[in-house]
């Protein structure tokens, strides 16, 4: 076809990048600071800065890159525009980062100026001139030639303005962006930045982050799409939005082979209907993606041309063959597994240094066997779901966090009529931006409680703005019964949520295994993660076994998983890669054989011996005075003992169930079952806080360190295994507590992998 992709990026020309005042000077540019960065950093400097087009899905003929070297100037809040000018940054990297060659914090009490000068290119004067900010964190005030343009509230949503009417000839004009960010001491959406960085919260990010470009248009253009593939009819529906208010004619063309296309026409502003005959479908297996070619009509006369691109896929809820809940992807259920992705690097912070590394992100993904990813109350430019459209990768889009956060157990928080009206306006901005693309599946406006607010009608407002996809209420431990999924968080873990009859049981966030690598960390000490490991040796096979505890729980009703995470950020070092992508820390062969395990037929569970998370939470003998010695054999005398409902602990235990109160130093359980055939894949599943000793019929069957915040799966021993029989069998457990929450209760589980 003659406008194929390839074609499509010949076609695309782009103006030189940055002010014309500063394009052929680098003004002795250079990151600062002493942290790690990554290996695309020495490619970013003031004449190449992410040149790539940036809206991959809605791309027209001709524009201007204005990413570069731009001057800047710190003030007070309310101090009027600066006559004078602090230096030079780089454009759209944070002012806070290495590679803005400025890595100074701005305040809530100080507002951020910027200054680029740049000119209209000939053969431009004749059109009117958009200006296109991918995205300024947080409020953004914008002049050019000294008359103020529009202001835009919201820092993770893409705007444009019209800046035609300021333009002066052809000659320099001048662009002043004044910014504002409270960070975390406003109610603002935010995700994780802070003043002051610690654990999981991280540097602040202020000012343009994303690339700035314009481009000219005729009087009546495109404004955006919306395109909703419909798989079940083979045919797409594409709706051309324009600014104007009079009858316009849309052409849509779609290439559906090499030397076909096909062809719907209707009005703009109206959903057009094209058939997509023997549709390929688009999935991480076989990410097809289809070229379209949009085109105003206007009195017969070819007026804006864009051009994009889309997927044909569907997805949706839906019961397997077991009747259990499950995400469908093109009306066939899969498991979704991959990581919780912060989106952050040590050298631009919230900004890749370059378009290959937030596709490299994406690629090692990938590698590492996962069909999906979690971006974490973050949302990035265009052009990482493009890398998730085209080399097939499922998304989960969070909401960025932010107003106050809560509890568990407490109730959703009230915010301010301020407060939810900007959260509501910059979700549904997103939701609108992001709509087309085929990667993401599911909108997740609520995270951990953090900034949660009347819950059933924010699910219902994403539901109208978005019918296509599935809602997760809240990743977490604040489910609010609505939604699509229930989710949960198992540090870790992992673990699964109980079936429910209308809603799929998700695994949020699990993992966090942890390995600083000396030489590839923010600093040198005191960092962290949920288990901290020696080698990398140790790392993968902790890893490992997580993933095959992970396989047992699909045959429970499981749907999905997110592992914590990609990559190390900041003072946390639990990701598969470190933090400046030198090192993929976790075996690659191993770990992406292990995650393709879990795309199988879900394996059948049958429950051996119940625990207080099943129907059969039964009874124990206990005691919390250190017994005599065979306490764990069959045959020992427990007539003394007391007998209770399992399980035991306190209440304040995350994930706890609790039938008999414990809160001493140590606990010593056993428990009689029947066995009238032998399992042949015997499981343990287990909720210990803290560490615990499993035995079977006297035989040690697991030695288990540290807590868990839900029941888990745990191997047995083969010798324990060997020692069980037809008839009656014991199980003893030990179990001591030092600090903080406590609990112990156990059952058996037999896994049986499908022969299908």
């Amino acid at each position: 076809m003659y406008w194929t992709k390839a074609a499509m990026a010949v076609f695309v020309t782009a103006g030189l990048c940055g002010c014309a005042a500063v394009e052929v000077e680098t003004f002795g540019y250079a990151p600062v600071g002493d942290k790690i960065m990554t290996p695309w950093a020495a490619e970013v400097g003031p004449g190449s800065v992410l040149p790539e087009y940036p809206r991959p899905q809605m791309e027209r003929k001709d524009w201007k890159n204005l990413n570069g070297l731009w001057d800047y100037a710190i003030t007070s809040h309310d101090a009027p525009p600066p006559q004078e000018w602090d230096g030079k940054i780089l454009v759209p990297f944070a002012i806070e980062s290495a590679l803005s060659d400025v890595g100074k914090s701005v305040l809530p009490e100080q507002r951020l100026w910027y200054r680029c000068v740049f000119s209209r290119p000939k053969g431009w004067n004749t059109k009117r001139m958009l200006l296109h900010f991918g995205a300024v964190d947080w409020e953004a005030v914008v002049w050019v030639n000294g008359k103020k343009i529009g202001s835009h509230l919201g820092g993770y949503d893409p705007f444009t303005l019209d800046i035609t009417e300021a333009l002066t000839g052809d000659g320099e004009q001048e662009l002043i962006v004044s910014v504002w960010d409270p960070t975390d001491r406003g109610t603002q959406p935010r995700g994780k930045q802070v003043l002051r960085p610690n654990g999981i919260w991280y540097t602040a990010v202020t000012g343009i982050w994303q690339t700035v470009w314009m481009e000219p248009v005729p009087d009546t253009y495109i404004t955006s799409l919306r395109i909703i593939p419909d798989i079940d009819s083979d045919q797409v529906l594409v709706q051309v939005n324009t600014n104007s208010k009079e009858e316009i004619q849309a052409e849509v063309e779609i290439g559906t082979g090499i030397l076909t296309n096909a062809l719907g026409r209707g009005a703009a502003d109206e959903p057009i209907r094209v058939s997509v005959p023997n549709a390929q479908l688009w999935s991480p297996d076989r990410p097809f993606l289809y070229d379209m070619r949009v085109t105003l009509k206007n009195q017969g006369k070819k007026g804006d041309v864009v051009h994009s691109y889309f997927g044909m896929r569907k997805i949706a809820l839906g019961q397997d063959k077991d009747g259990i809940n499950r995400l469908f992807l093109n009306n066939e259920p899969l498991f979704q597994y991959g990581p919780l992705d912060q989106g952050w690097w040590p050298d631009g912070l919230y900004t890749a240094p370059t378009d290959e590394a937030l596709r490299y992100d994406i690629e090692v993904i990938k590698r590492l066997g996962c069909n999906m990813l979690r971006k974490h109350v973050k949302v990035e430019p265009a052009r990482l779901y493009y890398w998730c459209d085209k080399l097939g990768l499922l998304v989960w889009q969070d909401m960025p966090s932010g107003d106050r956060y809560i509890g568990g157990n407490d109730p959703d928080i009230q915010r301010s009529k301020e407060s939810a009206d900007q959260f509501e306006l910059e979700w549904r901005r997103i939701i609108e931006a992001f709509y087309n693309h085929p990667s993401i599946i599911m909108w997740v406006p609520f995270n951990e409680g953090w900034g949660q607010y009347d819950t059933p009608r924010i699910v219902g407002l994403t539901k109208q703005w978005d019918p296509t996809r599935l809602v997760n209420n809240a990743s977490g431990w604040t489910d609010r019964k609505v939604g699509d999924v229930i989710d949960i968080h198992r540090y870790p873990g992992p673990g699964v949520p109980a079936l429910e009859p209308t809603r799929a049981g998700v695994l949020g966030e699990f993992g966090g295994l942890g390995l600083p690598i000396k030489g590839h960390t923010w600093q040198d000490e005191r960092n962290w993660g949920y288990r901290s490991y020696n080698s990398q040796e140790e790392l993968t096979d902790a890893y490992l076994n997580l993933l095959a505890r992970l396989r047992n729980l699909i045959g429970q009703g499981l749907s999905a998983a997110v592992y914590t995470q990609t990559t190390d950020v900041e003072v946390e070092v639990n990701g598969w890669m470190t933090y400046d992508r030198k090192i993929i820390k976790v075996d690659v062969e191993t770990s992406a054989a292990a995650a393709r395990k879990l795309y199988l037929p879900p394996p059948v569970v049958k429950t051996i011996l119940g625990h207080a998370g099943t129907n059969q939470p039964g009874e124990w003998k206990y005691t919390f005075t250190a017994p005599a010695e065979g306490w764990e054999k069959p045959d020992f005398d427990d007539s003394g003992w007391k007998v209770g409902k399992a399980g035991f602990g306190t209440d304040i235990t995350p994930g706890a169930i609790v039938g008999t109160p414990w809160n001493g130093p140590n606990i010593w359980i056993r428990r009689t079952f029947d066995l009238a055939t032998l399992p042949s894949q015997l499981q343990l599943s287990i909720h210990h806080d803290e560490d615990a000793q499993v035995f079977l019929n006297g035989v040690p069957a697991a030695q288990l360190r540290d807590y868990t915040t839900g029941y888990v799966m745990a191997p047995i021993s083969d010798q324990a295994v060997k020692a069980l029989k037809p008839g009656k069998n014991t199980m003893a457990i030990h179990c001591k507590q030092s600090s903080g929450g406590q609990y112990i209760d156990a059952g058996l589980l037999e896994v049986i992998e499908s022969k299908e």
